[in-house]
């Protein structure tokens, strides 16, 4: 039997000491991990870094199968982890970071429960921007599991996010929106939409909706929603500076010394 309140306050303490609790590795299941995240809401709230939104992680089936999960997973984004195109960012206060390259996609309309159609999910989006998600791998290595990370807020540390473009689902198809990776001046590789949820960004949105619903929970209008990456996940060091061109949605930088 898992001491749920013990488990919150240990995660709580180790993310604010850049600690991790491996101790929890062996007895955490999904759900409980799913049920901490949710109520460490509160708390970040309470320590002035209210909800902005949420994430969608484990989208392409090829990360899935590599670290054992059997389903996509969300995490929770936070005001202070809101950072504008083109920011520097000391690599030094960051764990073991890697970045994705997403959509950020902000709800112009609430949508709840399981069974959200494609359709309802695109009408109810305001706007897109380009994004970076900034993640780190918190756990000590060979000490990571997808419950653990759950529970620490999906590797969550920070979202990058460029200018927004007002949504139009008569002409934007995000499934062949094409995603350009330059690293330090260099290109790296190209991706498309479709590789999220091997659809597009709004199949995250229709899966999240249906997730948030198994804990009373509605996808609300004004909230921001990472919905993936369209290529791996890349890890770096510094000094290192990403771009990614996203048509027709913008570009979005960032850099870390």
């Amino acid at each position: 039997m898992i001491d749920f309140d013990q488990a919150m306050d240990d995660f709580w303490q180790a993310r604010q000491g850049g600690d991790f609790p491996v101790q929890w590795k062996e007895t955490l299941d999904m759900p409980t991990a799913h049920q901490i995240c949710l109520k460490l809401i509160d708390r970040h709230t309470e320590h002035g870094d209210p909800q902005l939104g949420w994430k969608v992680g484990l989208t392409a089936k090829a990360i899935r199968e590599q670290v054992g999960a059997k389903s996509p997973a969300f995490a929770v984004l936070f005001s202070k982890g809101k950072w504008p195109s083109g920011v520097s960012y000391p690599y030094q206060d960051l764990i073991r970071p890697g970045w994705e390259n997403e959509l950020c996609l902000t709800m112009g309309k609430t949508i709840s429960g399981p069974n959200v159609s494609e359709e309802e999910a695109r009408e109810a989006v305001a706007t897109i921007a380009p994004a970076f998600e900034i993640i780190e791998h918190r756990p000590p290595p060979g000490n990571g599991t997808p419950p653990l990370s759950a529970a620490d807020n999906g590797q969550q540390k920070a979202f990058v996010v460029g200018e927004e473009t007002v949504y139009d689902p008569a002409i934007h198809d995000l499934a062949t929106t094409s995603c350009d990776l330059y690293v330090n001046g260099e290109f790296k590789e190209q991706a498309f939409g479709v590789e999220v949820m091997e659809s597009s960004p709004i199949a995250s949105l229709t899966w999240l909706a249906g997730k948030l619903s198994e804990f009373d929970l509605t996808l609300e209008a004004g909230m921001s929603v990472m919905t993936g990456s369209f290529t791996k996940q890349y890890r770096f060091e510094a000094p290192i500076e990403i771009e990614a061109r996203f048509e027709p949605f913008g570009t979005v930088k960032a850099s870390f010394t």
